[in-house]
């Protein structure tokens, strides 16, 4: 049914209608407009939901199940470096962009392949898209690109190379797959899906094997590089260090600093050389004090006999005791004979031959020791000499020296090069084996029990809410896109001019003769409708009377001509005199549908002067309802409304009548109906409920206020008040007053 407003005081006393028209969209942000939305959407609201919720739902069950797992390796920080070989077997250090690093390593495609080859995966279809069946779009694509001569539309209908199939694996494992770090952390955890539980698992568990061997791989390389660069080394410093040292033996031969032990040839005869002058310099300087001694003791008269060379002297001994033995027999004698005897003569003789021995015996001891002093100082001069040319030698050999320490230290720096290159080398041989990965396993992989996707319950969940998502936002979209009038509300919001109310739409019988409707039912909702609109034109304006009102609508086939019978049959019914006027001269609809008989006078004979009033009008017996109607084969090009003959019509008819309707033609279509509603004292627009465009209304009272026409307010036609009412347009205060209505 309908839902009236009483007569709206905010638009009374207003001559015509200045407003703007057109406001803004209708934004469904009340709770009660919301709701009411949902209501007139349900049908929408409910389809989409079942239609996600059922998609979702196939979805789920049909879908291939998946199964996920992890394997989670951590970088070792800790040294655990036997041997220490420097950078060849340096582990990496574990900062966070090397942390990193390690992860896109395990994300390389290199890793990946050798993980294909080790499972074989090329044989799994999973991986493998050469062992799928080609779907029928891809044999619809295929035989497309073969018409166009394009070859085969993928890899199932060609040959692809081993190389070919082989990245197209590996690209599969990588999407299959995922690596992450384990927060900050040197942890990495690695992911792999697969359709096998077992194999997902294996996936995960073989990506850390080939993880931990493509390190010791880089160790051992790297240690095999190295070792190979360091032999080649070795050779050439071999070499630097044979000719180097060769350099300065040859350089100390050629320049004589042959050494002895720490010193050189020459250091050793010098200093020999001066440890014998010195011991020959002592030897002439002993033999020339005993020289100078005797000569001394020889010159002052003393006895030559008495020095330490004559007491020495083993001749002169002998001779000292012959010579005391002489004189003890001398003084023997001369006690016993006496001095004048010839024993004594022979004694003194002897005496004196043994004094004579004594002194050659000197004088050959002085000869020895100046021999002795001459041979020492000719030693000593002869050592002096070869000490001299043993000092210029050495001065030579100095200069010479020092090449020779600078061949020597080239020599000691190749030769340290040597050893400490000789050092790695046996270090990088020895720790060959002892190379370990600088990550180790925390977690393996186990095998999974429950499919990682789908998650039956948690997809129907969210195939549930995105379906409501999706239901809200169609029912939005729907009344975004709803640009048809539904409600008085809707009217008075948007337009800003009053809301006259609903009138049911008739079915059955009543549709066909909606007078005999009214008439038989004068206190139903229909009638009532009626009632209210001719009460609410009547006080549209407090401060003038309304005498004539226009029912024009924006478009044909909106019920202006059922609006004007209907409103005349009503306001007749309650005692006042009205007349309706048939003004749509292209159709004429009003008085083919009131007219039993066609007239053979009415608007435009009267106009014309061609009969009077009286003789135009009928009258409706039942209702007493005055019609003035439209001829059917009169027609007339001219501007009937602009001319003076229809205002002096009009005066008389407002003389004669109470009321006056005047059902015209479609505003936006016909430029005499614009014309009318200028000068009428009221003019009525009829809207079809969910038919009638917003544009179109719009438009309609934009014409209006250009004409300056008096709007008294826009009434809905034609409302399913059952869809109204449940669709949330109407107000539930309906029911307790529908019982006033008798249908």
């Amino acid at each position: 049914m309908n839902s009236q407003f009483p007569i709206d005081t905010r638009y009374a006393n207003r001559p015509y209608y200045t407003s703007e028209v057109g406001g803004s969209e209708e934004k469904i942000t009340d709770p009660k407009q919301a709701l009411r939305a949902l209501r007139r959407r349900l049908s929408l609201f409910l389809l989409v939901v079942i239609s996600v919720f059922v998609a979702v739902a196939v979805f789920t069950f049909r879908a291939t199940p998946v199964y996920s797992t992890s394997a989670s390796v951590i970088i070792d920080s800790r040294d655990n470096t036997v041997v220490d070989i420097g950078s060849v077997l340096a582990g990496s250090p574990p900062e966070s962009t090397v942390v990193d690093t390690e992860v896109e390593i395990i994300r390389s495609r290199s890793l990946a392949e050798k993980v294909v080859r080790q499972l074989d995966l090329t044989s799994y279809p999973e991986f493998n898209p050469m062992l799928r069946e080609a779907s029928t779009l891809d044999k619809i694509k295929g035989q497309i690109k073969g018409l166009l001569g394009a070859g085969p539309a993928n890899a199932q209908t060609g040959d692809p190379s081993e190389t070919k199939e082989m990245e197209m694996v590996v690209s599969a494992l990588l999407s299959s797959t995922s690596a992450r770090r384990i927060g900050t952390t040197y942890g990495i955890e690695i992911f792999a899906n697969s359709h096998d539980p077992e194999l997902a698992a294996a996936i995960a568990n073989q990506i850390v094997d080939q993880y931990f061997v493509e390190q010791l791989d880089a160790k051992f390389d790297a240690t095999r590089r190295a070792n190979a660069w360091l032999e080649d080394r070795l050779s050439e410093l071999r070499a630097e260090v044979n000719d180097a040292e060769n350099a300065v033996e040859a350089y100390r031969a050629s320049s004589g600093l042959i050494s002895a032990g720490t010193n050189t040839l020459n250091e050793q005869q010098m200093s020999d050389l001066n440890a014998q002058l010195i011991v020959q310099r002592a030897e002439l300087a002993e033999a020339e004090a005993r020289l100078a001694t005797l000569r001394e003791m020889t010159q002052s008269g003393g006895s030559a006999d008495v020095s330490g060379e004559a007491l020495n002297s083993q001749v002169i001994s002998n001779l000292r005791r012959q010579q005391a033995e002489i004189q003890r027999e001398k003084a023997d004698l001369q006690n016993r004979y006496g001095p004048k005897h010839p024993e004594i003569e022979r004694i003194n003789q002897e005496e004196r031959g043994i004094n004579e021995q004594i002194q050659i015996e000197l004088r050959r001891i002085v000869s020895n020791i100046e021999g002795d002093v001459a041979i020492a100082r000719k030693r000593v001069q002869s050592l002096e000499s070869n000490l001299g040319s043993m000092r210029s030698t050495l001065a030579q050999n100095n200069q010479a020296s020092v090449r020779l320490r600078e061949l020597e230290r080239n020599a000691e720096a190749s030769r340290s090069i040597y050893e400490a290159f000789l050092s790695r080398f046996k270090q990088t041989n020895e720790s060959e084996g002892l190379a370990e990965p600088d990550a180790r396993l925390l977690s393996a992989a186990p095998v999974p029990r429950a499919p990682s996707f789908p998650k039956t319950s948690l997809n129907l969940a969210v195939g549930l809410i995105f379906g409501l998502m999706l239901g809200v936002g169609a029912i939005i979209g729907a009344e975004a896109l709803n640009s048809q009038i539904a409600s008085g509300e809707e009217i008075e919001e948007h337009f800003r001019v009053p809301f006259l109310g609903n009138f049911p739409r008739l079915t059955g019988p009543a549709k066909k003769d909606h007078r005999a409707y009214l008439l038989e039912n004068p206190t139903s909702a229909y009638a009532e409708s009626f009632r209210n609109l001719r009460a609410s034109i009547m006080f549209a304006d407090l401060d003038a009377p309304v005498k004539t009102v226009a029912i024009t609508s924006s478009q044909p086939d909106e019920g202006k001509t059922t609006m004007t019978h209907g409103l005349g049959l009503m306001s007749a019914m309650s005692g006042t005199r009205t007349l309706i006027i048939d003004g749509d001269f292209r159709r004429k609809r009003l008085s083919d549908t009131v007219m039993e008989e066609a007239p053979e006078r009415g608007f435009l004979e009267c106009l014309f002067g061609e009969c009077t009033i009286e003789e135009a009008v009928t009258v409706d017996e039942a209702s007493n309802l005055h019609i003035l109607p439209l001829t059917p084969s009169r027609h007339t090009p001219r501007d009937v409304f602009g001319s003076k003959a229809f205002d002096q019509l009009m005066d008389q008819l407002q003389d004669l009548y109470d009321f006056i309707i005047i059902d015209t033609g479609p505003l936006l279509l016909l430029a005499e109906t614009r014309v009318l509603t200028s000068k009428v004292d009221q003019v009525v627009i009829v809207s079809r409920w969910l038919k009638t465009n917003r544009a179109a209304l719009k438009q309609t009272l934009s014409i209006l206020r250009d004409f300056r026409a008096r709007i008294a307010g826009v009434v809905i036609n034609r409302v399913d008040t059952s869809k109204y009412h449940r669709q949330g347009y109407g107000h539930s205060g309906y029911k307790s007053y529908a019982k006033y209505y008798t249908n």
